[in-house]
């Protein structure tokens, strides 16, 4: 056991904890049971009624309906599975095109315990899933669909991932993180500009968003994280996307960029969308379709615009 890997399993523990404790004050009401998996299928394949093959289900049921979807489709999966002293669990992917140059979208399927887990994560992999058969990929494109387990334990898939499969020609990573509230995209832990970061932004300015109204660029923020954090300690070009309130935008700069207000206030008062981030008020009731498919169609512009 390495202290990196000693890190990040401490880290999870203490995220555990943090959220039994804001679950245990919120005495929220009873969710329904989650949908059968066929009912889901049944309302078809926009990103908002996708969020249900996940809501509300334990870690491995969440893993298997990601599975039942992508075979019940006719997915090619590729599956990656581990097992460490943090804990367990299946990475899926999904290869779009045939290009030398790689572009990897990451959905982690796990939640934290206690929460449905709707905006984190399952509007991100109801985005993804919506988006497979529809992404034009260049020709000297191909773009990887992952999605991992155990983002919560410190990001260990991604971590064990990274580990274990060959990186060559990844040109770059989005991993999607609350993605089914607000009106404005984030793009974060951004740090020099990269071809990368230019493409993207360059991309989203094709579709008339203005920095710093329709879209942000934020730098390393420091107390949360994602899967493209193991991507970018390879050294990889590799940025978190999230959707987050316009008019919240201060005070979530302020409190996602100060570690010690957002310890002190994790369990006290929060902005949206971190108001129901890793709670039992997680729930899809709260989310915007209008966001979800905002994020639909950013990822279309920028895998058009990165060929």
């Amino acid at each position: 056991m390495s202290l990196h890997d000693l890190g990040f399993y401490v880290r999870g523990r203490i995220n555990s904890g943090l959220t039994r404790v804001m679950n245990r004050r919120r005495r929220p009401a009873p969710l329904p049971p989650p949908l059968p998996l066929a009912d889901v299928a049944a309302r078809g394949d926009d990103p908002l009624p996708l969020t249900a093959l996940l809501e509300g289900r334990s870690n491995a049921e969440r893993e298997a309906a990601v599975r039942w979807y992508l075979e019940r489709r006719g997915a090619a999966i590729e599956t990656h599975r581990f097992a460490t002293f943090e804990g367990r669990g299946e990475n899926l992917s999904v290869e779009i095109g045939g290009g030398d140059r790689v572009v990897v979208l990451i959905a982690h399927h796990d939640a934290v315990p206690g929460s449905p887990g709707a905006n984190d994560n399952a509007a991100a992999v109801g985005i993804l899933l919506h988006l497979l058969p529809r992404l034009k990929v260049p020709p000297s494109l191909r773009v990887r669909v992952l999605f991992t387990a155990a983002e919560e334990l410190g990001y260990l898939g991604a971590r064990v991932y990274v580990r274990d499969v060959p990186l060559r020609n990844i040109a770059g990573v989005l991993s999607l993180e609350l993605c089914g509230i607000g009106d404005t995209l984030a793009i974060w832990d951004a740090g020099p500009e990269t071809d990368f970061l230019r493409g993207v932004t360059g991309a989203l300015d094709g579709l008339g968003l203005r920095r710093d109204e329709g879209y942000h660029v934020v730098g390393r923020i420091p107390v949360f994280g994602s899967d493209h954090r193991a991507f970018a300690a390879a050294g990889i070009p590799a940025y978190g996307l999230s959707v987050v309130p316009l008019a919240q935008a201060d005070a979530l700069r302020r409190f996602v960029l100060s570690p010690v207000r957002s310890a002190l206030l994790h369990a006290v008062r929060r902005p949206p969308p971190f108001d129901t981030y890793h709670t039992s008020g997680d729930a899809s009731s709260t989310l915007d379709p209008r966001a979800l498919e905002s994020v639909a169609r950013a990822l279309t512009a920028i895998v058009a615009d990165l060929g």
